[in-house]
Formats: structure tokens, C-alpha cells, sequence
């Protein structure tokens, strides 16, 4: 079925005079309220920049390069032989690109 763009919208125009201006400020006030000081549940979750991390410690494991990875030439990080594009330079796919 085909909908003609062009035709006035009569409907919406037609709500939006109906409305009184004592309801349209009561929606604006309720819409500022809700803007209020909520914590984001993110925020709470991530290390904002700042923090105060002198108690912490970082464990990571770290695997030597396995026999299938290689080291780009261009860009130092270890890749899978699939990634591989230039095997006399050793260099990454991405790199090559």
C-alpha cells in the first residue's frame, strides 16, 4: 500500500492543539524531575578516570609467542600465522593495508 507524504498531517496537529498549556508545562516539570541526580548504574561499574588505585594489583598472565603466532615488523603485536601477508617483512594484515 502506497502513503502519500505530501498530504497534512491533520491528526497530529489536531492532538497538539487539544492539549492545554497547564499540561504541557506539567509534562515539561515532570520530564526536568526525572533529569535529577540518579547515579547511572554504568558509572558505578567502571574506574572513572582518577581513582585512586595505589592499593590495587594487576595479576596477568603472559604466554610466550606460541608456535602458530609471529611478531609484526611494523606494528609489534603478536598475530595468528593467518594474519600473516608478507612473510620475508613479517607483516600483519593490517599493516599491509
Amino acid at each position: 500500500m502506497a502513503t502519500d507524504y505530501d498530504t497534512p498531517r491533520t491528526a497530529d496537529i489536531e492532538d497538539a492543539s487539544e492539549q492545554s498549556l497547564e499540561a504541557l508545562k506539567a509534562r515539561r516539570a515532570d520530564a526536568a524531575a526525572d533529569l535529577g541526580d540518579d547515579v547511572d548504574p554504568f558509572e558505578t561499574e567502571l574506574g572513572l578516570p582518577g581513582a585512586d588505585l595505589a592499593g590495587e594489583e594487576l595479576n596477568v598472565r603472559v604466554l610466550p609467542r606460541q608456535a602458530d603466532e609471529f611478531t609484526c615488523t611494523q606494528c609489534y603485536l603478536v598475530h595468528h600465522r593467518s594474519q600473516l601477508v608478507d612473510e620475508r617483512r613479517m607483516i600483519c594484515r593490517d599493516c599491509a593495508a
